[in-house]
């Protein structure tokens, strides 16, 4: 089962998230099928927070991939801040 999830990366204390497209079973730093955006939560002033590729996210909603529930929160605020 395909899932779009958060795999953290950055360093200690400054966290950085990629979302991916993976298998449900791989671990959550491990091989992922394609990033299709990023979360950056301390984003301060002009740095972007997050950013989606909302065309791949429909692609791959569209074969059957489910969110998390944390990614489907934040794609419901990336299609706002683009509206």
């Amino acid at each position: 089962m395909l899932t779009i999830r958060l795999a953290r990366g950055g360093s200690k204390k400054r966290p950085f998230y990629t979302l991916t497209v993976t298998d449900s079973r791989n671990p959550v730093t491990g091989s992922h099928i394609e990033q299709v955006g990023f979360f950056n939560p301390i984003a301060r002033g002009q740095e972007v927070r997050l950013s989606v590729k909302q065309d791949r996210v429909a692609h791959w909603l569209s074969v059957g991939a489910q969110p998390s529930e944390r990614v489907a929160q934040l794609l419901k605020d990336a299609a706002k801040a683009a509206a």
